[in-house]
């Protein structure tokens, strides 16, 4: 009985010292504080069907009214690429389970997890991106709807369903290769007549024309694209088929931070 007692009294000390509160470490306000009743993400009880991983047909749909605005988050600007019609991108891809399910996306849609759907910190929402893992090369179409993933080393989180088709649910992260299949400028641009767009820059690095991208918004307010030609990217101010309004806006680049800016088709602008 002696043993016992001590044993009893050995484990309520011990119990009370696991559960004292330890002090907690300053960090920066968590956005979704309290939006979410799990902490950490989980995985679903069921891997998805074959029917939930059909990839979704690309459809060219107007803009959502949600989620296509210039945000910051975490101390980081992101200008969506709200007039994209082309968009090539590769690095990190991560997926997202249970604790989302169900919540709103950031275009004000109910994310699920068995969907074929994405997030990505810019492109136009929504719109269709085709995903190529590069470690098993397989392949997956996704219609982007929500925001994310917000770590610099990645570039789009996947639904449950999309990352499993891709084969990387064990893991948990991929390799990937991105390309834009469908999106609401695409739809603009097939129910325009001909159109005339300026050549800004040319460069075959993507991350530094979606920086002048960027600061073309912030500074001129002016539409833009980026398109792939020939290996290379071209920034595009456009499109009008007013050839007056054309003629404004290449002056007012020439006279700006791009004076050798031009006519992509002078016969379209001139």
């Amino acid at each position: 009985m002696k043993y016992l007692v001590i044993t009893l009294v050995s484990l309520f000390i011990l119990t009370a010292c696991s559960s004292t509160r330890q002090p907690s470490v300053t960090s920066a306000p968590e956005p979704n504080a309290g939006r979410y009743q799990q902490n950490k993400d989980s995985i679903p009880q069921r891997l998805p069907t074959l029917l939930e991983m059909t990839d979704p047909t690309p459809l060219a749909e107007p803009l959502s009214r949600g989620g296509n605005k210039p945000y910051n988050l975490f101390g980081q600007d992101y200008s969506p690429l709200i007039s994209a019609t082309a968009h090539d991108e590769v690095g990190m891809a991560s997926w997202y389970g249970n604790k989302f399910h169900g919540h709103l996306t950031s275009n004000g849609e109910t994310y699920n997890m068995f969907a074929m759907s994405a997030a990505h910190k810019t492109l136009p929402l929504p719109s269709y991106v085709k995903v190529t893992n590069l470690d098993n090369n397989k392949t997956a179409i996704v219609r982007v709807n929500d925001r994310g993933p917000f770590h610099r080393d990645r570039v789009i989180d996947l639904s449950y369903s999309a990352a499993n088709k891709l084969g990387m649910l064990q893991l948990g992260t991929a390799r990937v290769k991105l390309e834009l299949l469908q999106s609401p400028a695409m739809l603009a641009q097939a129910t325009k007549p001909e159109q005339c767009f300026i050549q800004v820059f040319a460069s075959s690095d993507s991350a530094k024309l979606n920086k002048l991208q960027q600061q073309l918004h912030q500074q001129q307010a002016l539409p833009t694209e980026i398109k792939p030609a020939s290996g290379i990217f071209r920034l595009l101010v456009g499109p009008t088929t007013d050839k007056q309004q054309a003629q404004r806006w290449l002056n007012q680049l020439r006279a700006g931070s791009f004076p050798s800016a031009y006519f992509a088709d002078s016969t379209l602008c001139s």
